[in-house]
């Protein structure tokens, strides 16, 4: 999803740290859990231990002076059958790069006890620890803006607030999301038939919300 900064930036401006709300002409606005499960499905009910800062990591994971990104899946990609150290790797790069997108050019290793606990079978509630990023991410941003100093590179999952802001917004902008089209996951080789479609409608609300102008998937 293309982000949209100059509609977060104006929007950060009316988040209150005191509320952890929107306050918007019509009233305060906030997201929610409800929101997180709706957008992403990730899970919100699991309870949780408390423990995630004492938790030990079983593998250990070389992340520093590897090359960023590329660097990392080039040290740790197998041909050979996936284990869970290398499910939990894995999971590492995706909690740290797409869910709650770190500054740094490459993946950490903060987040990879999280990775093992998911990659062991284990239920956490992700989704809670996403919300907790969303609000601490608005909280910067609204920091850096009272402050008048330039917002620069905070990380953060900026990707869940461009979503949210979207989805609450599409009246305003009278957009109607089930009627877009979304692209359908066909192999390179496979040919469409005349009664097929290489487009469908969207399957869920948070596929919906991604079918915005600007993005990647509604440029044709």
């Amino acid at each position: 999803m293309e982000k949209n900064e100059s509609m977060m930036i104006a929007a950060s401006y009316f988040w209150s740290d005191t509320l952890n709300a929107f306050i918007f002409g019509h009233g305060p606005a906030s997201p929610t859990l409800a929101d997180v499960l709706m957008l992403t499905g990730l899970d919100i009910s699991t309870a949780d231990d408390g423990g995630i800062v004492n938790w030990k990591t079983e593998y250990k994971v070389e992340t520093r002076n590897i090359g960023g990104s590329s660097g990392y899946i080039q040290k740790y990609q197998q041909t050979r059958s996936v284990g869970q150290r290398e499910h939990a790797i894995f999971l590492n790069m995706w909690l740290d790069k797409f869910i709650f997108y770190g500054r740094s050019e490459g993946p950490t290793s903060v987040y990879l006890s999280i990775a093992e606990r998911l990659a062991n079978g284990h239920r956490f509630p992700l989704g809670r620890y996403l919300l907790g990023s969303v609000y601490y991410l608005l909280h910067q941003v609204a920091e850096k803006l009272l402050l008048g100093e330039p917002i620069g590179n905070l990380g953060g999952p900026w990707w869940f607030i461009n979503m949210w802001l979207n989805a609450h917004m599409h009246k305003r902008l009278q957009w109607d999301f089930f009627a877009q089209q979304f692209p359908q996951d066909i192999a390179e080789d496979y040919e469409l038939a005349e009664d097929e479609s290489a487009t469908h409608s969207p399957l869920n609300y948070g596929e919906a919300v991604i079918v915005l102008p600007g993005t990647d998937a509604n440029e044709n």
